[in-house]
């Protein structure tokens, strides 16, 4: 379930960039979607309306699926820190026995 819910906000994520890079920027940057001269598919101001409405819905379902995400990340059932479980594993580990002596030159 986490799965697929995490390919599906990571798609948004893509997609949401791409989106945020098609508009027209006022300063100058990127820009590239739509502002040619002539009649094509749709004017500037219907391409920057439907850019605008894309990128309102990719950002809606982009917190929705990063919540739901959060939601299932708490109940793995698992409580507690990393650390209690590498003293836990430490405290289970036998001592190493003391070799036997041997006696040296008798």
């Amino acid at each position: 379930m986490i799965t697929i819910i995490l390919t599906i906000h990571i798609i948004i994520a893509v997609a949401l960039v791409g989106t945020v890079l098609l508009q027209r920027s006022e300063g100058g940057g990127l820009g590239i979607g739509g502002g040619g001269q002539g009649g094509g598919f749709m004017t500037a101001r219907g391409t920057a309306n439907l850019l605008t409405r894309t990128t309102a819905l990719l950002a809606a379902a982009f917190f929705a699926t990063s919540i739901i995400l959060a939601i299932l990340a708490g109940n793995t059932g698992t409580s507690g820190s990393i650390v209690d479980e590498v003293v836990k594993d430490t405290s289970s580990v036998p001592a190493i026995p003391a070799s036997p002596s041997v006696p040296t030159g008798q």
